[in-house]
């Protein structure tokens, strides 16, 4: 729980980033996740206009994602929307590595991210980094440090949210007044649907990969059950299994159901799940989605496994 209460942490929170940045200017990548839209959020009530939050679409986004965001934060932010899917399509091209497409995605969007940066004058990068984030990676590191971007431009980082863990970023949200759908949404990988495609990306594949999770969401939210559960998604694999369409053999790809529980998402369990939800969101994929012939479901926890399957 929160060592203050929501409203107590918001009012700290927004005078420690207003005594930081000061009259200079404030960028922040907006994902339209529950981290990112609190941070954006609090940096808003701070500095004002004087925050930029860039919603860059690179492509491999979530059904209707794109249209979410715009709606819910143009209004309450001073708000960029960038359009960069092509520069992303083009560079993955080909690529199948899964480090090699996390690590492509991320140049390109600090890239795409410089550009504005270099555009408003922004001296300070605000993030949406919670405890989970760098307890897993680096460690102990400064509330505030210095990132030099690829072409030169140097941000000094503030991460507002950073002691928190999900739940109290939650709460915090809530208390913003942001809308509780997105606050008890499922976290969203930054690479998208890139680490839910195994093997190359292709437009092709990405339409289906999207199609499927959406129709995952669809059902769980429809069930209930996304009330209980951290995360649900779908994986397109890179496995063409032989089916049958109608009386006809078929030859398409084989579609992974994954669902787990978790509480910040350093460990992961796969509960029971309802058979009949399961087989609901089977034999919809396969109807319709021609392209998907299989649908397995994925019952590792983390660890051995991780969330994610690429």
């Amino acid at each position: 729980m929160l060592m203050l209460n929501p409203s107590d942490f918001i009012e700290e929170a927004v005078e420690e980033i207003r005594s930081t940045v000061g009259n200079e200017k404030a960028i922040i990548a907006l994902s339209g996740g529950v981290d990112s839209s609190v941070a954006s959020v609090l940096a808003g009530r701070a500095i004002g206009d004087n925050l930029t939050a860039v919603f860059v679409d690179h492509g491999l986004l979530r059904e209707g994602e794109a249209e979410y965001v715009r709606k819910t934060f143009s209004e309450r932010l001073n708000f960029r929307y960038i359009d960069a899917s092509e520069e992303f399509l083009k560079e993955l091209e080909g690529v199948t590595d899964p480090e090699e497409k996390r690590k492509i995605i991320g140049r390109v969007f600090i890239e795409v991210f410089e550009r504005v940066a270099e555009e408003i004058g922004a001296r300070y990068l605000v993030q949406g980094t919670i405890a989970p984030d760098w307890i897993e990676s680096e460690g102990q590191i400064k509330s505030h440090h210095n990132v030099a971007l690829p072409h030169g431009l140097v941000l000094e980082i503030v991460e507002p949210i950073r002691e928190l863990y999900k739940d109290e970023v939650r709460e915090i949200g809530l208390e913003l007044g942001l809308p509780r759908e997105m606050i008890q949404r499922q976290p969203f990988p930054g690479p998208g649907l890139a680490v839910r495609i195994v093997g190359e990306i292709t437009r092709e594949k990405i339409e289906i990969c999207r199609r499927a999770n959406a129709i995952v969401e669809e059902e769980v939210v429809e069930s209930g059950l996304h009330e209980s559960l951290w995360q649900y998604f779908a994986v397109l694999t890179d496995t063409m299994v032989t089916g049958v369409k109608g009386d006809v053999r078929d030859f398409g790809y084989l579609v992974v159901i994954r669902m787990v529980e978790s509480l910040d998402a350093m460990t992961a369990s796969v509960p029971e799940l309802p058979w009949d939800l399961i087989k609901r969101i089977s034999k919809r994929i396969t109807a319709e989605i021609p392209e998907v012939t299989h649908v397995a479901l994925s019952v590792s926890d983390k660890p051995p496994s991780t969330i994610e399957f690429a």
